[in-house]
């Protein structure tokens, strides 16, 4: 890819990058810019080669959760696999304030709440998100169905929970 044409992608999803890289580094910000850094380094040194097999944006996350995920390894070395442990919700503003998003995601499991995430917070297909996560559709569909459910459940609690305390 001409290095115009790159430079102008990333600056395209500059902000949807940052967020995710946010979301796999438990929301410490110093370290989502630490590993969008060493993404773009990647990317720019041709470590991270984009080969048109989905979308630029598919394969950015896809980089950055990777190096999320490296950088994680290495700061806790007892992190084997998922770079989501404490994922959640954070949009602009909230449909419903007095419900807390995040704390509803953190009660599912990390895989869970990140494909729940990619597809409603990122707007992203199940295969993009197949391909961002590495596994395969198949599991993609379960974790999506599994984590609407659960997460359906969790909000039907809460929902009871408040509208007891009123």
């Amino acid at each position: 890819m001409e290095k115009h044409l790159l430079e102008q992608y990333l600056a395209d999803h500059h902000r949807e990058a940052y967020l995710w890289a946010r979301q796999c580094c438990r929301y410490d910000d110093e370290q989502a810019k630490d590993v969008l850094q060493a993404t773009y380094l990647k990317i720019w040194e041709g470590r991270a080669h984009y080969n048109n097999q989905s979308s630029f944006r598919t394969w950015l996350f896809a980089v950055i959760r990777y190096t999320a995920l490296d950088s994680l390894r290495e700061r806790h070395p007892t992190i084997v696999d998922e770079p989501g442990d404490h994922l959640g919700l954070h949009a602009a503003e909230p449909p419903d304030e007095s419900i807390d998003y995040e704390a509803l995601l953190q009660q599912l499991p990390a895989r869970q709440a990140q494909v729940l995430l990619l597809a409603f917070y990122h707007d992203m297909t199940l295969e993009a998100i197949a391909t961002v996560m590495d596994i395969s559709l198949g599991t993609v569909r379960t974790h999506y169905d599994r984590g609407k459910k659960q997460l359906k459940e969790l909000l039907s609690r809460t929902k009871v929970q408040d509208h007891g305390r009123r």
